[in-house]
């Protein structure tokens, strides 16, 4: 089963018409999966999210923090300033309708084996008293709260282009919590961490796994890297629940970034994140959206991505309204599946040092888990 949250009113997280993250392509993923009719299987269902109450926030966020975001006072000091995290009208009740979303989904994951998946989610630069990287609530880290209530442990992995610096170091010191954050590094993209010393502190040493990613990383380099690291520390840390932040911004297309994956080099990580919790986490997951910052890229692949949850296969063919909307706005067709022919590369030295760099930390501190 599972579980798509949504509401309109998720457009009120906007930043303004200027600002990289538009809250336009949650609309339209919602509206694509409308489309082609996905919402009338009986393994899907549309749920309406709540706004997270201050109790919740609490769960995350310091309470001096939260109570400027609800007086909408810009402060650098916080991160709530330009340009990357500036206060607007309503930026604490379209934070909290996020927070709620993610709360709510986390608890349904909780009553039930199912997938739980909060579009508008993947906030993870945000910190316990600091706004970041266009996150004011840090979703991802309420979720594994919320989800910590029930469970005993929860793996956090986070296909995004920008290193989970905030959800990392959130739990950094706890060992019911293993992070992985799979990235392009941290010497090329903001937030410049996420490097494999990064390995946690204090009880959680060797609860925090980074895989930074070489300029121009492909799809053979995202699978190499996955499948070297992460199905092993799925089968040593045994989840009961796993968060999935499933950012797009590795797309070739996207802006932001500087990495090469494809559309089916984005399906295939779904995929075997979906995999690996079934085999792992009875199939208990919280999906997350993330980042993404090309509207013609991260509606399609965020649908991909809510098929390969439901275990099917995304149609080829793309609705006629949105190959007419994209003509309209930049005179071509647009982006399809497959999006383009796979390149066949070799993996950099680089990575294949940076894999093996991380499975040597780990193992020098949990044994032979790979």
């Amino acid at each position: 089963m599972i579980y798509l949250y949504y509401t309109d009113m998720f457009m009120g997280y906007s930043f303004g018409p200027e600002h990289p993250l538009q809250p336009a392509r949650i609309m339209l993923t919602y509206r694509m999966i409308e489309e082609y009719g996905f919402f009338l299987g009986y393994d899907t269902e549309v749920q309406m999210p709540y706004y997270a109450s201050e109790d919740d926030l609490l769960m995350v966020h310091d309470p001096g923090y939260i109570q400027a975001v609800k007086e909408e006072r810009p402060d650098p000091a916080l991160g709530l300033d330009e340009p990357d995290t500036p206060v607007f009208p309503g930026i604490y009740d379209a934070s909290a309708l996020i927070a709620g979303a993610s709360i709510e989904a986390a608890k349904r994951v909780a009553s039930e084996p199912c997938v739980a998946f909060n579009l508008a989610g993947g906030l993870h630069h945000a910190f316990p008293a600091r706004a970041a990287g266009f996150c004011v609530f840090n979703d991802c880290a309420l979720g594994i709260r919320t989800l910590r209530k029930r469970f005993d442990r929860v793996l956090y992995i986070d296909i995004d282009a920008h290193h989970g610096d905030g959800v990392q170091y959130i739990f950094y010191e706890d060992p019911s919590v293993l992070t992985i954050s799979i990235h392009e590094s941290g010497k090329y993209l903001f937030p410049g961490t996420g490097f494999v010393d990064e390995i946690g502190s204090g009880d959680g040493y060797g609860y925090s796994a980074n895989i930074p990613m070489p300029l121009n990383a492909d799809d053979e380099c995202y699978r190499y890297a996955f499948e070297s690291v992460i199905p092993a520390l799925f089968r040593w840390f045994k989840p009961d629940a796993v968060v999935a932040q499933l950012g797009v911004d590795t797309h070739y297309a996207d802006p932001l970034a500087s990495l090469d994956l494809t559309l089916e080099g984005y399906g295939y990580l779904v995929r075997r994140i979906k995999e690996l919790t079934d085999e792992y986490a009875a199939g208990r997951m919280l999906a997350l959206g993330g980042g993404g910052y090309n509207l013609e890229v991260v509606p399609l692949a965020w649908t991909l991505a809510f098929q390969t949850l439901r275990g099917e296969k995304m149609p080829e063919e793309l609705p006629k309204w949105w190959v007419d909307a994209i003509m309209k706005m930049i005179g071509r067709p647009p982006i399809s599946l497959p999006d383009r022919p796979k390149k066949k590369s070799d993996v950099p030295r680089e990575l294949i040092e940076t894999v093996a760099n991380l499975k040597r930390r780990l193992t020098i501190i949990h044994g032979d888990i790979f």
